[in-house]
C-alpha cells in the first residue's frame, strides 16, 4: 500500500502556511507560505526538493491562493492526495479531539468565534476555500485547545462570578496543544518511558510561548488561558500582568480598550522590554554587546519561564523530565541554561557541551550528571495534524 499524503493548512487573516505531509517521508515534499493576501503585494512562496520559488498573486484572497497552491500539491503528491488537515485555533469546550469537518462541526467552530475573533474566522476561510476546491476530499479540523480539555476544573476555572463561565465560557483553554502533545509523546519515546506512565514539564518557546504539565499523555495544566495573552513573556505579548493595568492606563493616559489590547499583544513582551526586537536571536547578540534593554528582556523572559515551570510542577505526581521545544526552545542554549539556573532548587542543571550541541533540529538530553532529565525535542505540528487526519480516515 503506497504511503498516504495529507495537505496541512494553517490560515491566518492574511496568510496561509501549508505543508504536504507524506506518512512515509521524514521531510515535506512541498511546503510554503502565502502572505499579504488581499493586497496588491500578495505572494506565495514554495519550497520543495527542487528548490524555492515565489509567485506573485496580486489581490488574491484565501480561495484564489489555494487555487494556485493545490495543483502544485497534487503534482508533488503524484496525483494522490488523501485528505486535508486544518489547524483551528479555538475549539472551546465543544472539541476535545480532532474531528472530521462537516456542517455540524463548522457551525461549532463558528460558535467559538467570540473566543478567537482574529483566528477562527481566518481558519474558517481556509476550510471553506479548500472544501469548495476539493468537495469530495476528507477534511479534518485539529484544534490548538483540544489537548487541554483534560485539565481538571481547579486548573481551568477563573475566580470570577460563576455566571461568566456557565453562560459565556470564561475559563482557561490553553493553546499550542498540538505541539505539547507531539513533543511530550516524543520525549517519552526518547527516554524509553511509556507514554501512559509518564510526567513531563514542557516549554514551547517561539514568538508565542507556553508551558504545560503533561501526565500520562494528557494536559493537566498550561500557562495560556482564555486567550494566548496569558502566561509567559513572549515576542510581542506581555504575558501575565496586573488585571487592573487596563484601568490604570485608561484613567492615567486616557487609553481605550483597543489601544491597550494592541499594546499588550503587539508592542510588549521581548519587543517592549528591550525597545529593540521581538526576536531572541537579535536580543542574544545585542546582549553580548551590552545592550541594557536586551539584557533586561532576556533575564525577565528566563525568570518568568522558570517561575511558570515551577508552578506547573504542582500538577505532577512525579517528574520524568523537562522538555524544551519551539524556535527558541530548540535553538537557544543560553535561554535553556539560564532558565535551568533559576530551577536549581528542583535540581536542574545543564551540561554545557550537550546543551550547545542541541540546536538546528538536533534532539537530545542536555542535563548535567545528577540533574533531572532535560530534553530538547523539535516540534512538528504539521506532522501531528497529518497523523490526526490519517487516524480519522482509518477510523
Amino acid at each position: 500500500m503506497p504511503s498516504r499524503n495529507i495537505l496541512v493548512i494553517n490560515c491566518g487573516s492574511s496568510s496561509i502556511k501549508f505543508a504536504l505531509v507524506n506518512e512515509g517521508q521524514s521531510s515535506f515534499p512541498l511546503q510554503g507560505l502565502a502572505e499579504r493576501l488581499g493586497s496588491p503585494e500578495a505572494v506565495i512562496h514554495f519550497e520543495s526538493t527542487a528548490g524555492k520559488e515565489s509567485v506573485n498573486v496580486p489581490d488574491a484572497d484565501h480561495q484564489a491562493a489555494l487555487a494556485q497552491i493545490l495543483p502544485r500539491v497534487e503534482e508533488a503528491a503524484g496525483g494522490h492526495l488523501d485528505g486535508i488537515g486544518h489547524r483551528v485555533v479555538h475549539g472551546g469546550e465543544k472539541f476535545f479531539a480532532s474531528t472530521l469537518l462537516n456542517e455540524e462541526t463548522l457551525a461549532g467552530i463558528e460558535a467559538n468565534i467570540q473566543l478567537a475573533p482574529l483566528h477562527n474566522p481566518a481558519n474558517l476561510s481556509g476550510i471553506h476555500a479548500a472544501m469548495n476546491l476539493f468537495p469530495r476530499l476528507p477534511q479534518v479540523g485539529v484544534f490548538d485547545t483540544a489537548f487541554h480539555q483534560t485539565m481538571p476544573e481547579h486548573a481551568y476555572r477563573y475566580a470570577v462570578p460563576d455566571i461568566l463561565y456557565k453562560e459565556h465560557g470564561v475559563r482557561r483553554y490553553g493553546f499550542h496543544g498540538t505541539s505539547h502533545r507531539f513533543v511530550s509523546k516524543r520525549a517519552a519515546e526518547m527516554a524509553g518511558v511509556p507514554v501512559e506512565n509518564s510526567s513531563w514539564l514542557v516549554a514551547h518557546l517561539g514568538n508565542g510561548c507556553s508551558t504545560c504539565a503533561v501526565v500520562n499523555g494528557e494536559s493537566r495544566d498550561t500557562s495560556m488561558g482564555l486567550t494566548p495573552l496569558e502566561g509567559l513573556v513572549m515576542g510581542t505579548r506581555s504575558g501575565d500582568i496586573d488585571p487592573s493595568l487596563h484601568n490604570f492606563l485608561h484613567n492615567t493616559l486616557g487609553w481605550d480598550l483597543a489601544k491597550i489590547d494592541n499594546m499588550l499583544n503587539k508592542e510588549s513582551g521581548l519587543k517592549g522590554l528591550s525597545g529593540l526586537s521581538n526576536d531572541m536571536r537579535t536580543l542574544t547578540e545585542a546582549r553580548k554587546q551590552g545592550h541594557e534593554g536586551a539584557m533586561l528582556a532576556f533575564e525577565v523572559f528566563c525568570y518568568r519561564l522558570a517561575k511558570s515551570l515551577a508552578g506547573m510542577a504542582c500538577a505532577l505526581d512525579k517528574l520524568d523530565g523537562l522538555v524544551f521545544t519551539g524556535g527558541i526552545g530548540e535553538n537557544s542554549a543560553v535561554v535553556r541554561a539560564r532558565t535551568l539556573d533559576h530551577l536549581k532548587l528542583l535540581g536542574f542543571k545543564a551540561d554545557d557541551e550537550a546543551n550547545a550541541r542541541c540546536t538546528r533540529g538536533v534532539a537530545g538530553e542536555i542535563q548535567a550528571v545528577g540533574s533531572p532529565r532535560v530534553l530538547v525535542v523539535p516540534t512538528n505540528e504539521e506532522r501531528q495534524i497529518a497523523l490526526d487526519a490519517l487516524a480519522l480516515l482509518d477510523a
